[in-house]
């Protein structure tokens, strides 16, 4: 399981929730709690986070609701795990036709529940154990070495230069709220604020020329923080004689 994480879990049993949490905490996850449905969802409308582990019965709207309007407003496919005391086939069956990743029941048994996240983040993710080297096209990030080439020449970053970067890329194409990426990157304990953060991005859209040329577009959205994407590269003018 990725160190810090970030997930929400929306649960109207305040006690049930803190126990979600000490388990994840303990797996150097950050959790964020939501009591009801209506409440995450206006959370989730600024807020991004790596998982969400969704109750099913919740007091204004149900979790089959919460995890429709997830999948339609949502640009990422965040996963989402039900954690429920309905256990028949037919709603397992429902609760993946509609877009869950995974379901498990209550009572919860923690060794069960950190198995299934692990192969869900995997499995979203599509980066495994074994991936340390990632190529983006003229960008490779070597993840054991802690290195950034670009176009084969290793660019100079600080530790959470690299780290940001390194978010950035495995979440192309996501929009990451300010929060999520200092959390990530700087976790809890320390003092930073979103100047810090922007002058890290300034800082990396011209060190690992994220441009147009290169494929990739760094981008803020306003309100809600920033996003790396894709781009198509300009084809080079041919000049004739």
């Amino acid at each position: 399981m990725g160190e810090n994480m970030r997930v929400a879990i929306i649960e109207d049993d305040v006690l049930q929730a803190q126990h979600l949490a000490v388990c994840l905490e303990e797996m150097g996850c950050d959790c964020h709690f939501y009591q009801s449905g209506k409440e995450a969802m206006r959370a989730l409308q600024k807020e991004s986070f790596d998982l969400i582990l969704l109750d099913w019965l919740l007091p204004d709207v149900g979790g089959d609701e919460v995890l429709r309007w997830i999948r339609e407003n949502l640009d990422w496919q965040v996963p989402v795990i039900f954690v429920t005391q309905k256990d028949s086939a037919e709603d397992l069956a429902y609760a993946l036709g509609n877009g869950a990743d995974d379901y498990i029941t209550k009572p919860i048994k923690v060794p069960e529940l950190l198995a299934r996240i692990q192969a869900v983040v995997r499995r979203t993710s599509g980066v495994g154990p074994g991936h340390q080297v990632l190529e983006f096209g003229h960008h490779v990030i070597d993840l054991e070495r802690r290195e950034i080439r670009v176009d084969g020449e290793k660019v100079p970053l600080t530790q959470k230069e690299f780290e940001l970067a390194a978010f950035f890329f495995r979440n192309n194409g996501r929009l990451l709220s300010r929060a999520h990426l200092m959390e990530n990157v700087w976790g809890h304990g320390e003092d930073v604020n979103t100047r810090t953060l922007d002058t890290h991005i300034s800082r990396l859209r011209k060190k690992l020329q994220l441009n147009t040329d290169k494929g990739w577009r760094l981008s803020s959205v306003y309100h809600h923080g920033y996003r790396l994407e894709a781009v198509d590269v300009p084809e080079q003018e041919t000049v004739t004689s």
